[in-house]
């Protein structure tokens, strides 16, 4: 103190002034609906952690892709239990910082479009 003060102060005024959404609220509520209607679903087993000899006779992490290891830190690999399989949550505004993000993620998924319009997702 005083200087933590200052930070926080800064913090506050960015937020304050910065383009205002609700694409968080609306992912969250969306998938909020699904755990509702489709309960508690497991982790896919690629994401699974594999620690014991046991983990990874299950297939805990078989398979897994470590994005940092990609151009971009992006890999194509499903993140979602199967059923979700193709769910978007996250519905960029397009305005402000939302419409640089919402451009990066239509470049990444491009990059794995088969050709015909369908992403192979």
């Amino acid at each position: 103190m005083p200087e933590g003060l200052y930070n926080l102060s800064q913090a506050v005024l960015y937020l304050a002034m910065a383009p205002k959404s609700n694409t968080a609220k609306t992912a969250y509520f969306s998938a909020l609906e699904d755990v509702k209607r489709r309960g508690s679903l497991g982790v896919p087993l690629h994401l699974r952690n594999a620690p014991t000899a046991l983990a990874r006779e299950l297939g805990h992490g078989a398979g897994y892709k470590y994005p940092h290891d990609y151009p971009e830190h992006y890999v194509e690999q499903a993140y979602l239990p199967a059923p979700l399989v193709g769910r978007t949550y996250v519905k960029p505004s397009g305005m402000g910082f939302e419409k640089r993000l919402e451009e990066r993620l239509e470049r990444l998924r491009a990059r794995h479009d088969d050709g015909s319009g369908n992403s192979r997702r």
